[in-house]
């Protein structure tokens, strides 16, 4: 018989931390106002009681906000979440820490963790390895599907888990693969397998990846911790820039650096990964340049460069927010998505994301905003120097482009890539909001 356990509310006290950091409260001010203890409050935020109605009154009057959102909050019952993503990296990065780092930082914020052991460690060890196989071709089959099975059975797993929040972390993923063979082989066993790029690239939610220590933490270089692990650090750095190749041109890449100490690496990692998941708000930080029309063909040789096909229809929707759908993809094969955003300030707005089936798109399709025109254009992501940049190219403009990069923080230093001239920032300008650029597209600078 199945034992039936009362779940932590997540969501109401994830609302609750939102509204107390909104208006800089700390947790002892808050109890303080409202008239309880400190325990009270904290026991709110992670889940694990509620306020009674007399304190719902007295903090829908503190926050601002009406007592019928705070009860809707209250009783709101969530489906189950289940979020995939890769923790990929060079070779000694400090991916087995991470995953240390990641298991306890998340069941805190009430995650069931779930990992995904590394395949190639696994099959190396166990004597399958590119040496033993008939060929490297025969055994990156081998690892992709091995790879593509383990992940299936976590997530039928996790479905029949008793957890409101799941978290997959892959110990790499399907894309790692493609650094260890040609584009022409890698594509072949895509085809082999009756799969292509887009769909197992961007299956998974989030990709996160750690740099080698050999790319400015050379001291901390060593092939102890992993058996199967026996590249130079000159190959190792070269891996680490093939790896990073090969996962650009996901919508959500992160390259988390050797900047100061490997704590502050670890912490840069949970931070990042945290922001994705929406803990306890999922905001986005944007920077956005209007840039001279790149080189494009320059821009298409670079392994670090990926182009991506996008189509935006916006949704109907009320003033204090912009619903889109999103058609992403390349060579005829395309993943859809849904975004609701609402702006916090000019460089900080609330994005939540869900991704859609082909039908649900269409259906979503129904519901267009027929005042505003579909925003096509064409996307080429950018690693470069630790950051993801995300270069537009509008088929109205000859002379000028877009760039967006995504920060951690408001005070982060944009570290702009050789090859793009800037004409200025447009951040602030909301003449360049692809919403507003929907309804009427600004002329090209003179």
């Amino acid at each position: 018989m199945k034992k039936h356990l009362q779940k932590n509310d997540y969501a109401f006290g994830n609302y609750i931390t939102s509204l107390r950091l909104r208006d800089g409260l700390t947790q002892r001010t808050l109890a303080f106002l409202l008239g309880v203890s400190d325990k009270a409050v904290s026991k709110w935020e992670n889940g694990r009681s509620k306020p009674g109605i007399d304190t719902l009154r007295r903090m829908a009057e503190l926050f601002g906000v009406s007592l019928e959102e705070l009860l809707e909050k209250w009783e709101e019952k969530k489906e189950m979440s289940i979020t995939k993503i890769v923790l990929t990296g060079g070779p000694c990065a400090g991916k087995t820490t991470a995953m240390s780092w990641i298991q306890n930082a998340f069941i805190k914020r009430g995650y069931r963790v779930l990992f995904v052991p590394e395949t190639a460690t696994e099959l190396i060890t166990g004597g399958v390895a590119p040496w033993t196989c008939g060929s490297n071709m025969d055994y990156q089959k081998c690892q992709l599907k091995l790879q593509q099975e383990k992940e299936k059975i976590f997530g039928e797993a996790a479905a029949t888990m008793d957890a409101e929040k799941i978290l997959i972390v892959c110990d790499r993923g399907v894309l790692d693969n493609k650094a260890y063979m040609t584009e022409a082989e890698f594509q072949a066993v895509l085809r082999s397998l009756g799969t292509n790029e887009v769909e197992e690239r961007d299956r998974y939610d989030a990709v996160f990846h750690m740099v080698t220590a050999a790319k400015g933490a050379l001291e901390a270089y060593t092939l102890s911790n992993n058996t199967a692990r026996t590249e130079t650090p000159e190959q190792a750095a070269a891996l680490d820039d093939r790896l990073i190749a090969a996962w650009t041109g996901h919508p959500h890449l992160r390259v988390i650096d050797n900047t100061g100490s490997f704590q502050d690496k670890l912490e840069h990692l949970i931070a990042e990964i945290a922001s994705f998941l929406g803990e306890p708000e999922p905001c986005e930080i944007e920077r956005k340049y209007l840039i001279h029309y790149p080189d494009i063909e320059e821009l298409e040789a670079l392994p670090n460069c990926t182009k991506v096909d996008i189509v935006q229809t916006y949704l109907k929707s009320g003033d204090d927010s912009e619903i889109r759908v999103r058609q992403r993809g390349q060579d005829g094969h395309y993943i859809y998505f849904r975004t609701e955003k609402r702006r916090i300030s000019d460089e900080k707005r609330v994005e939540v994301e869900k991704r859609l089936t082909q039908n649900e798109y269409l259906r979503a399709l129904m519901d267009a905003d027929t005042t505003a025109h579909p925003i096509r254009k064409t996307r080429y992501c950018l690693t470069e120097n630790n950051q993801y940049f995300e270069i537009d190219i509008y088929p109205e403009w000859k002379k000028q482009a877009v760039m967006e990069i995504e920060l951690r923080h408001e005070e982060e230093e944009v570290r702009w890539p050789a090859r793009i001239r800037m004409i200025k920032e447009v951040t602030a300008d909301h003449a360049y909001s692809n919403h507003r650029m929907a309804h009427e597209m600004p002329e090209e600078e003179k």
